[in-house]
């Protein structure tokens, strides 16, 4: 690793924002086409990945593995093949003109002829007692990764949106029980989602309740839940304003937040990359038909989470990231011949 890569002045064929599995797919077809990619670890290296403790659902590994292993076999895979990696975040991107330019937070400057943007999405947290320590041991955010995890347990999902009601649908498959917390009366799930939900035998709703605090054992990870509940919702913000709530603990195996993710694009703000309402970079359909990583803005591509915000999995990252090495290789060909193109015409 080559911690003084950021440093340097010289341009760089391809700059990849992002060291979670998106970004290790990018870097590996990166620099087996011997682009000697720069990876940027930022302030969560290897992304949401290292947050679950178990993957079963990634094609190859029998028996699972661990989200923070399968991370670390990407790294030594990129090593490999001639790929580095340095510590930084961008605060800055200018990308009006070529080499493109990234400052970031420790005063250095990137200078690349491609970027990948793979930065990934963070999940929304909701500020539970203990969350930090039992993210990953019975609390996740993802019940298409861990649900199965959780069989013949009762279950917590948070949230009101359509992603609580297919959290909560998906997680019926194996748990006991699914009780919906949410901190108002009404759900913000459409209403087909919503009576779905409503409809199924296994999940149950707790209005106008908040979870306020997880318990655990070391051994067992999360083991029960504090629920706060008032009459007229949003109890958490009406026990700091000194009003009566509810208190209740409850015996649960787990607890799944669904209350969205934010895609890591703050960086991008005031640059000509399309980051649409919700902060998801918009990628472009070729002429043909074909579906590409490339955003509005040429040699600039995007890959895993932070232009997805349906499936979010390990392997469709790994799958895109694949694609935007294969859109910037093919894009730096095109450069290059243009360029030769350039000195060749006669003054």
């Amino acid at each position: 690793m080559n911690e003084d890569a950021a440093t340097t002045a010289d341009v760089r064929d391809v700059v990849i924002v992002g060291s979670g599995i998106a970004g290790l797919s990018a870097a590996v077809y990166a620099a087996r086409a011997d682009l000697e990619p720069l990876i940027l670890e930022g302030p969560e290296p290897g992304g949401q990945l290292t947050l679950t403790t178990d993957v079963e659902n990634y094609l190859g590994f029998l028996e699972g593995v661990g989200g923070m292993e399968l991370i670390q076999n990407g790294k030594d895979q990129v090593e490999r093949f001639g790929a580095e990696f340095t510590h930084g975040t961008v605060e800055n991107a200018t990308l009006e003109e070529q080499p493109f330019e990234l400052d970031l937070s420790n005063g250095d400057r990137l200078r690349t002829r491609a970027l990948i943007v793979a930065s990934g999405a963070s999940a929304r947290w909701v500020g539970a007692e203990n969350e930090d320590e039992l993210m990953g041991y019975g609390l996740s955010t993802c019940a298409t990764c861990d649900g199965a995890f959780h069989r013949g347990d009762d279950v917590l999902v948070i949230g009101g949106g359509d992603s609580v009601m297919e959290e909560a649908l998906f997680l019926a498959k194996f748990a006991d029980s699914v009780t919906v917390v949410h901190r108002r009366e009404e759900l913000r799930a459409s209403e087909i989602m919503a009576d779905r939900a409503r409809d199924h035998e296994t999940i149950e709703f707790r209005w106008n309740t908040e979870l306020e605090a997880l318990q655990s054992s070391q051994e067992e990870g999360v083991t029960g839940a504090t629920l706060v509940s008032h009459p007229d919702g949003y109890p958490l913000e009406k026990a700091a304003n000194g009003a009566d709530v509810t208190l209740e603990t409850v015996d649960i195996g787990g607890v799944f937040y669904a209350i969205g993710h934010t895609p890591n694009t703050e960086f991008l703000e005031g640059a000509a990359v399309d980051r649409g309402e919700s902060g998801y970079l918009y990628t472009r359909t070729d002429n043909d038909g074909r579906t590409t990583t490339k955003t509005t803005v040429e040699g600039v591509f995007a890959a895993g989470d932070v232009a997805d915000p349906h499936y979010q999995q390990a392997i469709t990252a790994a799958g895109t990231g694949s694609m935007a090495a294969l859109d910037a290789e093919a894009y730096l060909e095109t450069l290059d011949r243009t360029e030769e193109t350039a000195l060749e015409m006669p003054l």
